[in-house]
């Protein structure tokens, strides 16, 4: 049987290389690995793998969604998988939305990885329990969890007040200033309609981002 031939876009070498190294223990042949979005798009047009597992960000100027966009308008059949380190319910709902066939974490299985690259090779779309679960409860509970209201950058923040972190901790974590961390977090709070540590942490669980 033929072997599946994936592209690999992400700015981080150490995952990728961790990733072509589980997908061709899969039997499948990663046939690039590129760092940037331009790149991306080139090497797609030029090696035309059967499966593009894209990065969702690459930085500031151009995103995985972007790079995807340009690639589906040329070849609207294309496979294309999105590697998050986040679960924000609006970039899932967008990823699907734009013709991805799935979007998983980067702390996946790798058997998981090699599934979704085995279902979209086949044109169908995959979505990993959580995910799923996710959009499961988009449609009961609306679109007022935190995955919803916030952007990336301020999600990783509220998942580390929820764990109980100080602003100076959290400030530590990110390598940035406890000033910067200190107005994000009261931003943050302000727009959840929350004050109280006990009640972030609620919230956290109630939407899946801490375990009870």
């Amino acid at each position: 049987m033929e072997k599946i031939k994936v592209l690999l876009a992400d700015d981080h070498p150490i995952v990728m290389e961790g990733f072509a190294m589980s997908l061709a223990g899969h039997g499948m042949e990663v046939v690039g690995q590129v760092r940037t979005a331009e790149e991306a798009v080139s090497a797609y047009q030029t090696l035309a793998p059967d499966v593009a597992i894209l990065d969702i960000r690459f930085g500031e100027q151009l995103t995985g969604l972007d790079v995807a966009r340009q690639i589906l308008a040329a070849d609207p059949k294309a496979r294309i998988i999105f590697l998050t380190q986040f679960d924000q319910d609006a970039l899932v709902k967008e990823a699907y939305r734009i013709g991805a066939r799935a979007l998983v974490t980067k702390d996946c299985d790798p058997a998981e990885l090699a599934g979704a690259v085995q279902r979209a090779r086949q044109g169908e779309l995959y979505f990993m329990p959580a995910i799923a679960e996710r959009l499961a409860s988009l449609s009961v509970l609306g679109e007022q969890s935190p995955q919803a209201l916030l952007d990336e950058r301020s999600l990783e923040i509220f998942r580390l007040m929820a764990e109980g972190l100080t602003n100076a901790e959290i400030a530590e974590r990110l390598g940035v200033s406890s000033k910067t961390i200190s107005n994000s977090s009261q931003a943050i709070k302000d727009k959840l309609g929350v004050e109280r540590a006990a009640e972030i942490t609620r919230l956290a669980v109630r939407h899946g981002l801490l375990q009870a």
